[in-house]
């Protein structure tokens, strides 16, 4: 199985929100590290506006940025727990339509050295995931978020 569609079903299978409102992974890659997010439009997800409700466009965003992770660091799993610390969202535009995520790891293969080093340093790192967030209109918003490889025990 390839890892798009691993990661595509391990996320709907281990977190049902992301089954709930459609999200799919549609594309994951490692050279360039990067992660792609879909959110279909729905009727029963739009806020007032007619557009996706911002708290469906963090989550499908978020999505994409543990897409990344999971492609990233899922051998390490056994060693370190993967936790979001935190997640600052900007919407730009108005959104409407169906809504992508694109995520990236900020500084790319620097930071994934010094994060697979820190683990196997028993050490507890920090690193950043940016998701550009788009709509047929263009880019409508952007997600920063801070992660941690929590060791265990």
């Amino acid at each position: 199985m390839d890892l798009t569609r691993l990661i595509d079903q391990n996320s709907r299978a281990t977190i049902p929100l992301v089954a709930t409102l459609g999200i799919v992974i549609e594309e994951v890659s490692l050279d360039p590290i990067k992660a792609i997010a879909f959110l279909p439009d729905r009727p029963e997800q739009r806020n007032h506006v007619g557009g996706p409700h911002a708290g469906a466009i963090f989550t499908m965003a978020e999505t994409a940025s543990g897409a990344v992770v999971q492609a990233l660091f899922s051998d390490l799993f056994a060693v370190a727990t993967p936790l979001i610390m935190n997640g600052e969202i900007t919407y730009r535009a108005l959104a409407l339509g169906d809504m992508r995520g694109v995520a990236t790891l900020r500084d790319g293969r620097a930071e994934l050295e010094r994060v697979r080093s820190e683990v196997a340093a028993g050490l507890r790192p920090e690193f950043f995931i940016e998701v550009e967030i788009t709509s047929a209109t263009g880019v409508t918003g952007a997600l920063l978020t801070h992660w941690t490889l929590k060791p265990k025990g």
